[in-house]
């Protein structure tokens, strides 16, 4: 889990997550079914195995090697589907849409000791219509939850969040007014809220924008990201620090939907030109985002050499350039879809569906050495091998430091004792200590948002420094 980057991303063996009678699918790439906090990796889905559709749950504590069983987190005859999940620390939380009142409302679920057990289910809306589409996002303990209602004769894009961890809710704020909104994707940044979703106000589906800087009280004005000439429509959104990113699916060639990619340096005020990442023959949709400093990772589903494949697709430097695709399911078979991507420290985690066996199941598979592990740019100054991890990084409440190799001493000369200290942009120290042994858990709960950098010094005073973003 603590292994130094490669310039080659190794990407594991496929595991098969589900092994049931009926169907099991993960939503549609707007929102998130897998997320990652240190070793714990979250996975949810819908399936059918019990007669009627349920959602479901599944973690890994050793950062994806070994799964538990499935549990079953819903449990009403009607139906239960579209979940979105995100973790805080040991805190997970849940959403989805249910029918369980006679119309379709928006459900919510959390634990707080790493999915071990959960509370009983929350409804979170009630305005007896039919609600859609949901995702979530959390920022320490304020949740944002996005999704879609059916007013009027249209679809409207809704908003609500929580200050307290899910204990209780703001009421609802309707983010579009305008014609039918669809496809809703969220992202938090401290208190900056960015959303994103398509609809035809101006004549065919673009990509449309919206900001909060206040934490979800108010709301700036839409911003149209896109301008095609034909359908831009299933964006996924990713954020960090300043830098806003969103991919989605575009077909304004006049052919099949190609991936495209955006971005923002400064925190969704001005946009910089749109780049298109596939160029293939085939069909390319349902894309979706994560990030890791600057290593921004993008998987999708495409219909390419006569069947459905999930591709994956990364940029090391915050989007400016990217590396060629990878295909991460290499069957034969009828169709893999709605794939989701989450990063914890170096770790890339995917899961999707596809089918297998006469019905659908839950796949996974993960790059050990795929993400950033240190900075916002993976920089450690005179540590040119990387052979040090601060991990993770952003960080909102501890940060490990582990010395892969020994960088001050030739081999065989074991240093047991290393001094590092925290300073702000002003140089001013914050924290100190000894690691002891090679490795130290470092409590940052005591520092507020920002950049910060930390200096390792061993006891012959060679040194290194590395940035560290604490993000709560």
């Amino acid at each position: 889990m603590f292994a130094a980057i490669s310039s080659q991303a190794q990407w594991g063996p496929v595991v098969r997550l589900t092994n049931d009678p009926d169907s099991s699918i993960t939503s549609f790439g707007m929102s998130w079914c897998i997320a990652s906090s240190g070793d714990f990796v979250h996975v949810v889905w819908y399936d059918n195995r019990d007669g009627n559709w349920e959602i479901y749950y599944k973690r890994s504590t050793d950062g994806g090697i070994t799964w538990e069983p499935d549990q079953r987190l819903t449990n009403d005859s009607a139906y239960s589907g579209s979940p979105s999940i995100a973790v805080s620390g040991n805190e997970v939380h849940v959403v989805w849409r249910d029918n369980r009142d006679g119309n379709w409302e928006i459900y919510y679920k959390r634990s707080t000791d790493g999915g071990l057990s959960w509370f009983a289910d929350e409804r979170l809306t009630y305005e007896y219509v039919y609600a859609s589409e949901p995702s979530i996002t959390v920022s320490g303990l304020i949740l944002h939850v996005v999704w879609l209602y059916y007013l009027n004769g249209e679809m409207k894009v809704y908003y609500k969040r929580s200050t307290d961890g899910g204990l209780t809710w703001e009421p609802d704020v309707q983010l579009t007014n305008y014609v039918s909104s669809y496809n809703p994707s969220i992202a938090v940044s401290g208190t900056n809220v960015h959303v994103v979703w398509n609809d035809s106000r101006d004549g065919n589906l673009e990509i449309y924008y919206k900001r909060s800087t206040d934490g979800g009280v108010t709301w700036e004005a839409d911003t149209r990201l896109t301008d095609a000439i034909l359908t831009s429509s299933l964006p996924s959104i990713a954020v960090y620090g300043s830098n806003v990113h969103i991919v989605w699916a575009d077909s304004r060639g006049g052919g099949s939907p190609e991936i495209y990619y955006k971005r923002s340096i400064d925190g969704g005020i001005t946009w910089e030109a749109e780049i298109q990442l596939t160029d293939e023959p085939g069909y390319s949709q349902f894309p979706n985002l994560s990030l890791s400093g600057t290593v921004v990772h993008v998987v999708w589903e495409e219909y390419r050499n006569d069947y459905y494949n999930i591709y994956y697709k990364r940029s090391k430097d915050g989007g400016l350039s990217w590396e060629a695709d990878t295909i991460l399911t290499k069957y034969d078979n009828l169709a893999a879809h709605h794939s989701s991507v989450a990063v914890s420290g170096p770790v890339v985690h995917v899961v999707w569906y596809e089918y297998i066996d006469g019905n659908y199941e839950i796949f996974y598979t993960r790059n050990p050495s795929g993400g950033s592990t240190v900075g916002t740019d993976n920089e450690l100054v005179a540590n040119p091998d990387k052979n040090i991890i601060i991990y993770p990084n952003p960080a909102s409440t501890v940060i490990q430091i582990k010395f892969i190799n020994d960088f001050s001493q030739p081999a065989g000369n074991k240093v047991e004792n290393y001094q590092f200290s925290v300073r702000n942009i002003l140089g001013e120290e914050l924290l100190s200590n000894q690691i002891q042994n090679g490795e130290s858990i470092i409590d940052v709960t005591g520092l507020q948002n920002g950049l910060y950098f930390v200096g390792i010094t061993t006891n012959n005073k060679k040194s290194l420094n590395a940035k560290l973003i604490i993000q709560k």
